[in-house]
């Protein structure tokens, strides 16, 4: 078996699953050319390009919210939030939008989105950025 990195098996995960299926996009800040903050989404951008592949404002609201209104369309985003410490900015779209969507319309719908983060202080990048 081919040994690889935990972030080549993400972004190859997602290539797969990308080339399966074209509703799937990814979203997030920086994940187009420069191929996202911890370099996971890699040359996504180039295979699948900007309608697939979408850089994001600094906005974790914002991501989500796009995210959640995508997917209650039909889409299926990848959303990567480059710091764990910021998942709590949208945690009203999380908690109170999309874990509910599927129960407030009696399992009718759901909100195919897949959420990513990082946790760690790996990168040395002070309080706001590594919970360390």
């Amino acid at each position: 078996m081919k040994e690889i990195t935990y972030r080549e098996a993400v972004r190859e995960a997602m290539r797969e699953e990308m080339r399966k299926d074209e509703l799937i996009f990814l979203m997030g800040q920086d994940v187009g050319p420069y191929g996202g903050e911890h370099k996971v989404s890699g040359d996504l951008h180039s295979e699948f390009g900007e309608w697939r592949v979408k850089d994001a404002p600094i906005s974790e609201q914002g991501i989500i919210g796009c995210a959640l209104g995508a997917s209650i369309t039909g889409c299926r985003a990848i959303v990567e939030i480059p710091f764990m410490d910021f998942i709590t900015l949208p945690m009203d779209q999380i908690c109170n939008q999309a874990a509910k969507y599927l129960y407030t319309f009696g399992g009718q719908a759901s909100v195919p989105m897949v959420i990513r983060t990082a946790m760690g202080g790996y990168i040395r990048a002070a309080e706001q950025h590594s919970q360390c």
